[in-house]
């Protein structure tokens, strides 16, 4: 079953455990959720207005909601 979940935050929110410091993924793109790994930089270029859709590692569709 796929569904669509629409997320609009583009980096990670840093938390503290103890004494250390975590990332948990805002973007959804993560591998290791709900950790960051760094994923979120494909979303960069991302504009204003247009819905992106990524599928699997690399591709990525841009279409207009």
């Amino acid at each position: 079953m796929s569904r669509i979940i629409i997320r609009e935050d583009q980096g990670p929110m840093e938390i503290q455990c103890g004494s250390e410091k975590k990332w948990l993924c805002r973007c959804g793109l993560s591998n290791k959720q709900p950790w960051c790994d760094s994923s979120h930089k494909k979303t960069r270029d991302e504009e204003p207005g247009k819905l992106y859709i990524y599928e699997g590692d690399s591709r990525r569709e841009v279409s207009k909601p």
